[in-house]
């Protein structure tokens, strides 16, 4: 197994600057403004310790994986699922934002979803299975040619962590801390790798959406998908969240640190005060054994705030006033 995060995600150049954005479309709230919270599809959870973090040594130890510590958080409400393409369209609708890879005109997509001489895409060094490809974005995930029909119930992609943020802020949330995330991700059990145990497929049942087969030759499709699934596929775990494992990396509030928080607070915490790179978690169906264990509840990664890719979205969280 090796520990080359690469598979997860393609990133920018760190301080990659974005064009200028386009003749903004008309909107109808201000990102800025205090919009009503909204509620639906949330879990409301109890808050209390819990035990986070690993030290099984499948994992990735340089992540920051460990020491397991004890956290302690304060009640707060989840999204059930990932943000999905039909609210982020309302988001867009509402807002007139336009995502930075709109703005930078690429994204990231992996190569088998590319037909078989993409025009003006170009492989990312060292990761052949990633490809940079104009004109992919949330709208057009494989690019131009694809679009979004019968995937509006499917995780919005490539969507970077201020796009997230910003859609966060216009339903009234924010994005979960990464104690948060992980608390949630667990549905109550203790330190199981899972979300539902230790056993990836109890039965021979399949639980998440991730790679199957030979990374990144083929992929067999025994979990049911190729790419995204929907956002409410496959079962709940014990706090009602759906796929917290596989399907989509999700982004953190926190700066990444590998180390940091072996010392950092033990109730609350937000992560550094600064960093280059924010957390994600969750893993994502591009996810495989043979090289990134990481669809773990205690699999940590990473990416720049202003990256984007085919296999990066998001859920939210909110307090419970």
């Amino acid at each position: 197994m090796t520990g080359n995060a690469s598979c997860c995600a393609a990133s920018r150049a760190a301080g990659a600057q974005p064009p200028p954005a386009p003749g903004p479309r008309p909107a109808t709230r201000d990102l800025d403004g205090p919009p009503e919270p909204s509620y639906n599809g949330m879990a409301l959870l109890p808050g209390g310790s819990f035990l986070m973090g690993t030290d099984d040594g499948r994992g990735y130890p340089a992540d920051g994986e460990g020491p397991v510590r004890e956290v302690e958080l304060p009640p707060f409400r989840i999204d059930t699922t990932a943000v999905t393409n039909a609210a982020f369209a309302e988001f867009t609708g509402a807002t007139g934002w336009i995502t930075l890879a709109e703005r930078f005109g690429t994204s990231f997509v992996f190569a088998a979803f590319l037909p078989e001489h993409p025009r003006g895409a170009r492989p990312v060094p060292g990761t052949p299975w990633w490809y940079q490809v104009p004109g992919a974005d949330w709208r057009r995930p494989e690019g131009p040619g694809s679009g979004l029909a019968g995937r509006m119930d499917h995780p919005v992609v490539h969507v970077t962590w201020r796009d997230a943020r910003a859609y966060a802020r216009w339903v009234g949330k924010r994005l979960p801390t990464e104690a948060e995330w992980e608390y949630a991700a667990r549905g109550g059990l203790v330190q199981a790798r899972y979300p539902w145990g230790d056993e990836r497929e109890p039965g021979g049942v399949h639980r998440m959406n991730v790679w199957q087969g030979e990374f990144p030759i083929r992929d067999s499709d025994a979990d049911g998908y190729l790419g995204t699934a929907p956002a409410n596929a496959f079962e709940p775990n014990g706090y009602g969240l759906y796929n917290t494992c596989g399907n989509v990396w999700e982004w953190c509030s926190d700066w990444f640190h590998p180390s940091w928080h072996a010392t950092g607070p033990r109730t609350a915490p937000a992560g550094p005060p600064r960093g280059e790179r924010k957390v994600m978690r969750g893993g994502s169906y591009l996810c495989h054994e043979s090289y990134c264990f990481r669809y773990r509840v205690d699999a940590r990664s990473s990416n720049t705030p202003d990256s984007s890719s085919g296999n990066i979205g998001f859920r939210c969280v909110a307090g419970t006033g």
